[in-house]
């Protein structure tokens, strides 16, 4: 059964062509903090990641989806990008999780925010 799964679905793993692909044509080039894998062809006509974990495509930082996208020629694992002090840390989206951000007013706080520049309409 996990083979069958392997074989015919892409959203649990690598799919077993990618791994065989990987095997044959990939080279190494490096990992993220988030322990996923990076490859390329040997001429460099094509660039993947093998995600550690769920697949999800947020989880790539900005510098490897440059990488990943051809906006630069060297990976971050060889000429890591200078960062500005204002920037902040990569944060794979967080929206339908417990994390993701609720405004203030939102339903998904406690208490509803009293507001006093609004009165609701009421039938007569």
């Amino acid at each position: 059964m996990y083979f069958l799964k392997r074989l015919l679905t892409w959203w649990n793993s690598q799919t077993l062509g990618t791994q065989i692909f990987t095997a044959r044509k990939g080279v190494k080039v490096g990992t993220d903090a988030q322990g996923n894998a990076y490859y390329r062809t040997r001429d460099d006509r094509k660039r993947w990641v093998i995600y550690n974990g769920e697949m999800e495509a947020s989880r790539v930082s900005p510098d490897w989806h440059g990488w990943l996208h051809f906006t630069w020629d060297q990976p971050p694992s060889e000429a890591p990008l200078a960062h500005k002090p204002w920037e902040q840390p990569h944060q794979e989206n967080l929206t339908g999780t417990a994390a993701a951000y609720a405004p203030p007013g939102s339903i998904r706080h406690a208490a509803p925010v009293a507001r006093r520049d609004y009165e609701a309409w009421q039938p007569e």
